[in-house]
């Protein structure tokens, strides 16, 4: 059986991988590998993966977390977008991890686009996301796959406080209360830029999200709660009132539903928690019949 030390990849293995391949990563496609076992044996650790877990893999580049992530799981499917890389991948885990190479799937994709994942439903998502499309490609999955319990991807710092922020933070935004809707959201540590190749000119940070055993209880749907939500942060410096009056039909309109949802009309979006917006969300005044 392989040694934990001997199947992940460390820096030479990574470019001498990467050498032969003849990849160079590319900040178009946002791609930095994370060339230090340590770290990703951290990253394994902090997502409490379990040996039942069917984790979920976004962009696993050249396979250092996708190993790491095999010894500690059940099953990994990662998904990757790049040609040379997903063609690669399932020959590096067969060399260094042979006895879990059928505990592995490749989907070559856009994970944008992907609906449905083969094998087992993932009960995890563990990603070194690729900081242009960290957000959208977050709560994509977490919509798509609510069989998803626990995630913790690592993305850019700046994301990963905007993600993890709190109501009345200054950073505080669509992506903190759409990642809210889902699940419970914490800042779950930093890593620094020498563990990458190329080492990116940000820091980067660890998120944690737990989904909500019981759904944001409201009669709105997600649509329409993320509606408010958008339209709240478009003119984040308006009052809701103002910021509002689209969604709404007017700004007396958007008075009424926030009056209804016990919110004041001159309280900022930033100030909400997701539950409220899904109570404003509520009360959205029916669209005036043109007078015959």
């Amino acid at each position: 059986m392989e040694s934990t030390s001997d199947a992940l990849l460390g820096p030479a293995d990574i470019r001498e991988l990467a050498e032969v391949l003849g990849v160079r990563p590319t900040k178009q496609k946002g791609q930095n590998f994370v060339i230090d076992a340590n770290t990703v044996r951290r990253i394994v650790r902090t997502a409490e993966v379990r040996p039942d877990d069917v984790v979920v893999e976004v962009g696993p580049g050249l396979g250092s977390l996708t190993l790491a992530l095999l010894e500690a799981a059940d099953r990994v499917v990662a998904v990757e977008i790049d040609d040379i890389l997903a063609a690669a991948l399932p020959a590096t885990i067969e060399a260094r991890l042979p006895r879990k190479k059928d505990h592995f799937a490749l989907v070559h994709s856009d994970a944008m686009l992907v609906t449905e994942l083969p094998g087992p439903a993932p009960t995890a998502l563990v990603a070194n996301l690729p900081y242009n499309v960290a957000v959208p490609v977050l709560l994509t999955m977490l919509d798509r796959f609510p069989s998803i319990e626990r995630t913790l991807v690592m993305v850019q710092a700046e994301v990963a406080d905007r993600l993890a922020a709190e109501p009345g933070n200054k950073v505080y935004g669509v992506p903190s209360v759409k990642a809210n809707w889902y699940a419970h959201v914490k800042r779950a540590g930093s890593i620094g830029r020498k563990v990458f190749w190329p080492a990116p000119n940000v820091d980067s940070g660890l998120v944690s999200l737990v989904r909500r055993t019981e759904p944001i209880k409201t009669t709105a749907s997600k649509a329409e709660v993320f509606a408010v939500v958008d339209a709240a942060f478009a003119q984040r410096r308006k009052t809701l009132r103002a910021a509002l009056a689209g969604w709404a039909g007017s700004a007396a309109g958007a008075e009424a539903a926030l009056v209804a949802a016990g919110i004041s009309p001159q309280a900022r979006g930033e100030s909400l928690t997701v539950e409220e917006f899904a109570a404003i969300a509520e009360h959205k005044p029916a669209p005036e019949r043109p007078a015959l």
